[in-house]
C-alpha cells in the first residue's frame, strides 16, 4: 500500500461496532481477474489527487427503507424497499414514484429483507429483474418478470428462485448483486454473525459469489463446481468494476477497520483472522481502510477514475482515486453529515452518480423528505 495510504490510516480512528452503521453488539449490515494496463494507459487513467462533488438535484423523496437501486435504460430508476418488500419505479426526471408490486417470500427482520437489485444483461428483450432477499430460511436470489402493460402494483411476475441457501441472520446478510462486464452475476454475502463461515470455502456465507444468469456456478470460477469467487469476507455490500473490468468490493469491519478491496479470484480476504491490513501474506490486504466510525460502507460505484463509496455510520461519500488496483492518493470525504446515512451509489453516466440515503431503516435520524435519491456530478 502506498505510503500516503498508510499515513491516512493513522489519521482514521477506530470506532465502535460498525453494524450497518451501529448495530447492537458487534457486527451489522455493514459491511474478474486483474488485467495489467500499460504504464501509459495507467497514467492516463489516474485521476487527480483532489476531486469535487456537486449535488445537482434531489431526484426523489419519501422513500421507505430503500436499499437496492437499478437504473433502467430510459433513465428511470428501480428501488427496492427492504422492509416493505416492494419494488418502485422512480421517474428519473420528475421523481414520480410508481409501485410495481411486492416480492413474495421476503421475511424482513434486522438487517434482512428485500435488498439488492440488478437488471438482466438481456433486459431489453427479457425484462427480468434480479433481486436478493432474506426469506424465512435463508438469503436467496430470484428473478421476476417486469410487465409494464399490467396495472401499477401488479407488474411483477411470480419469482423464479435461481439460487438459495445463503446463510441468514439478524445481522450480516450481505445483499448486493450486480452483473459484471462478463455478463455473469456477482453477489456479496455476509457471514450472518457466524464468523467461522467466512473461512469455510464450502459455506456461502462471507463470500463473493459468481453465477450464471440461471444461478449455476460460473465457468472459470477458482474452485471447481463452486459459486465461490473470493472468501474471508465479513459482510460485502458494495461491488463495482473499473474501465478495465477489475472488480472492487467494500466490506464492513467490526471494531477497527472497514475496507475497500481489489478482488482477485480465489483469494482470502482474512476475516475473522485479519481485519484491515495484515502482515500475514495468506490474506489479501485491502487497498484502503477506514476506522469504522468513518465509513461502515455499503454501496460503491466507479466513475471518473475513482471508486465512490457510500458510508452509513460515517454519513459521508468517500472518493478513492485509483491507479490500477492501488489507490493513487488519500481517500477524500464529501457530504459529511449533509444527508445522513448513505446506502447506495450507482453510475448515472459520465461524471454523474445516483446516491441514495438510508435514514428510515431504524438506525438513522429521518429528516423531512427522507429517504431520497440525489443526482451528483463528480470529478
Amino acid at each position: 500500500m502506498p505510503a500516503v495510504l498508510a499515513a491516512a490510516a493513522l489519521l482514521l480512528t477506530a470506532g465502535c461496532s460498525s453494524g450497518d452503521g451501529d448495530s447492537p453488539g458487534k457486527g451489522g449490515d455493514q459491511a474478474p481477474s486483474r488485467t495489467t494496463a500499460s504504464p501509459t494507459r495507467q497514467a492516463a487513467e489516474t485521476p487527480p489527487a483532489q476531486g469535487t462533488v456537486k449535488v445537482v438535484r434531489t431526484v426523489a423523496e419519501g422513500l421507505s427503507t430503500p436499499w437496492g437501486l437499478a437504473p433502467l435504460p430510459d433513465g428511470d430508476l428501480l428501488v427496492s424497499s427492504r422492509d416493505d418488500a416492494t419494488i418502485t419505479r422512480v421517474d428519473g426526471e420528475t421523481g414520480k414514484k410508481t409501485e410495481l408490486g411486492e416480492v413474495p417470500g421476503v421475511s424482513p427482520a434486522g438487517e434482512g429483507g428485500l435488498m439488492g437489485l440488478a437488471l438482466s444483461p438481456d433486459y431489453a428483450s427479457d425484462h427480468m429483474i434480479y433481486a436478493y432477499f432474506t426469506s424465512a430460511s435463508d438469503n436467496r436470489i430470484v428473478r421476476v418478470l417486469y410487465d409494464e402493460q399490467r396495472s401499477a402494483g401488479d407488474q411483477l411476475g411470480a419469482p423464479d428462485t435461481i439460487f438459495k441457501g445463503i446463510p441468514k441472520g439478524y445481522i450480516h446478510n450481505g445483499g448486493r448483486i450486480a452483473f459484471g462486464p462478463d455478463r455473469l452475476l456477482y453477489a456479496g454475502t455476509g457471514e450472518s454473525g457466524d464468523t467461522g463461515l467466512s473461512q469455510d470455502k464450502e459455506s456461502l456465507g462471507g463470500k463473493i459469489l459468481r453465477l450464471t444468469p440461471e444461478g449455476e456456478p460460473a465457468p472459470g470460477n477458482p474452485f471447481p463446481d463452486s459459486p465461490v469467487y473470493s472468501y474471508g469476507h465479513r459482510n460485502v455490500q458494495g461491488l463495482a468494476w473499473d474501465a478495465n473490468q477489475r472488480l472492487f468490493a467494500s466490506e464492513f469491519g467490526q471494531d477497527t477497520w472497514d475496507e475497500l478491496n481489489a478482488i482477485k479470484p480465489g483469494d482470502n480476504y482474512g476475516w475473522p483472522k485479519a481485519e484491515g491490513k495484515s502482515d500475514d501474506s495468506t490474506y489479501h490486504n485491502p487497498l484502503a481502510q477506514w476506522g469504522t466510525d468513518e465509513a461502515s460502507p455499503s454501496g460503491i460505484a466507479h466513475a471518473e477514475g475513482s471508486v465512490w463509496m457510500a458510508g452509513l455510520k460515517g454519513q459521508r461519500l468517500w472518493r478513492i482515486p485509483l491507479n490500477g488496483t492501488e489507490a493513487s492518493a488519500d481517500p477524500q470525504a464529501f457530504l459529511e453529515g449533509d444527508y445522513g446515512r448513505l446506502r447506495t451509489v450507482v453510475p448515472a453516466g459520465g461524471d454523474k452518480l445516483w446516491l441514495m440515503t438510508s435514514n428510515t431503516d431504524g438506525r438513522g435520524d429521518p429528516r423531512d423528505g427522507d429517504d431520497r435519491i440525489l443526482e451528483l456530478q463528480v470529478t
